[in-house]
């Protein structure tokens, strides 16, 4: 083997050994930190534009924290967000179809699941823990 050919197959191991790694390693606190931005650019929106620019956003960082590892009820966590993904969708398509505040249930459900999901994750509050619950 060259020394060309050494350096390429070297170039390559590396891009896609790297690749690799950056997708698995998510930060799932920062990117739900972005995602809650984003949706809150989105329910703030004041024209569809900015709705589009937003909800795909959204969209976008829900799909990729789908990537990250989750220790607790992890079947449950990634249909929890399957499901917002598709409010936000629903909410894309009223908006666009019918303007902005058509929107506004479909933006409300995804509060209610994002609510609902986060419980999954938090830690036992003190009460929880002496009592039981």
């Amino acid at each position: 083997m060259g020394f060309t050919m050494k350096f390429l197959v070297l170039i390559f191991t590396f891009l896609f050994s790297n690749g690799a790694y950056s997708e698995q390693e998510i930060d799932l606190e920062v990117n739900m930190k972005n995602t809650g931005l984003a949706y809150k650019n989105a329910v703030q929106a004041v024209d569809i534009e900015g709705f589009n620019m937003a909800i795909d956003k959204f969209i976008t960082l829900i799909e990729s924290s789908k990537r990250a590892t989750f220790h607790k009820k992890p079947k449950m966590s990634l249909q929890g967000l399957d499901k917002v993904i598709e409010q936000a969708r629903l909410a894309k398509k009223l908006a666009n179809e019918r303007g902005l505040d058509s929107a506004k249930p479909a933006l409300k459900n995804i509060d209610d699941l994002r609510k609902k999901y986060h419980e999954l994750h938090e830690p036992p509050g003190f009460f929880d823990l002496l009592f039981g619950n």
